[in-house]
């Protein structure tokens, strides 16, 4: 229950968001303030501007591709900006500090986003995907198990999926994480790093996981199966989301009928987005054969996921607290 003192600082929240509102009505602001202005639209959308996040490879992309969501909120006066971003990690720290209002991640992005007090709200997850991430060697590596990692220097972006991943893995080898050296860098970085040798083992999702696998000599050490889910997750800044419920609907209609597309349809899914991605067909056909694409509301069984991912860096210290994800929830205050 509420107490009376946050209900009292709700209440002045929002006088003081309405009077914000009011002054870039009247044209007294402007900048990003100018731009999400309240402007009642045919569905009662709110923001003018609606800006999304997303990565190298998902729904969202080729979503961007098709045009479909531009198209529908168009008539309700609303434009649509995409952000590239290298990963997970990223695309959350400019949720945080509000650059963008909504994103997609794996598992463990969020976690360190939440920790680090991110006003961020899961809204849904696509299926559980462990194929989709795993650790590379280069094939005449002596490295054969995950066991043989010890002591090795592992290429790996901070935060993301597979921190969660290499930090079970470890553990179900017997290992401690500090039996490793993490060596943290972007995808196109660690790619580098891994092909000159300066890393023993690059831990690796998908698109850039199939890219290695169909161009590079490498072997899979292991991958997430009976390891991690590996979910993705649509999250936005909590604000929006409660400010703007038309536009959210129409980004999940709009991205369920993408992924119909994208499931039936895995060949022209790969040729649609290899010159925008820079990747080659192959690769992304390998990479659309291991996933499916449509989004679900978060359940009951997945925060509980969620809460051993945070549980797990909680208790390696890799977040500087304890979270409960359940904060994170829509209807959560």
């Amino acid at each position: 229950m509420e107490n009376m003192l946050l209900k009292t600082i709700r209440t002045w929240k929002l006088i003081a968001i309405g009077a914000l509102l009011l002054m870039v009505l009247s044209g007294c602001s402007g900048g990003v303030q100018q731009q999400n202005a309240v402007a009642e639209g045919k569905n009662g959308s709110k923001a003018k501007v609606f800006r999304i996040g997303y990565q190298k490879y998902g729904v969202p992309n080729f979503l961007k591709v098709r045009g479909g969501l531009e198209k529908r909120l168009e008539q309700d006066g609303v434009t649509v900006e995409w952000t590239e971003f290298p990963g997970g990690p990223q695309l959350l720290e400019a949720l945080n500090v509000g650059s963008i209002d909504l994103g997609h991640t794996g598992e463990a992005p969020p976690i360190f986003a939440q920790a680090a007090g991110a006003p961020l709200v899961y809204l849904a997850h696509e299926a559980s995907r462990p194929h989709s991430e795993a650790v590379l060697v280069l094939k005449d590596s002596p490295v054969q198990s995950i066991a043989d990692l010890k002591g090795k220097k592992i290429a790996l972006n901070k935060g993301s999926n597979v921190h969660y991943l290499l930090v079970k893995l470890l553990e179900q080898a017997g290992l401690q994480y500090s039996d490793v050296k993490p060596v943290f860098l972007p995808p196109a970085d660690a790619r580098a790093a891994f092909e000159r040798g300066s890393v023993d083992a690059w831990a690796i999702w998908d698109p850039y996981l199939a890219s290695a696998q169909k161009n590079l000599d490498v072997r899979i050490v292991a991958d997430g199966e009976g390891v991690v889910n590996n979910f993705e997750f649509y999250l936005a800044a909590r604000s929006f989301a409660e400010n703007n419920p038309a536009i959210i609907d129409a980004l999940f209609e709009e991205l369920n009928k993408a992924g119909d597309w994208a499931n039936a349809n895995h060949k022209e899914l790969a040729k649609l987005l290899s010159p925008q991605l820079g990747i080659d067909i192959p690769s992304l056909e390998l990479a659309s054969s291991r996933r499916e694409y449509n989004s679900v509301p978060i359940s009951d069984n997945v925060v509980a996921e969620q809460q051993k991912v945070a549980d797990t860096f909680a208790k390696l210290g890799l977040i500087p607290k304890p979270i409960q994800v359940k904060d994170a929830l829509p209807n959560h205050k």
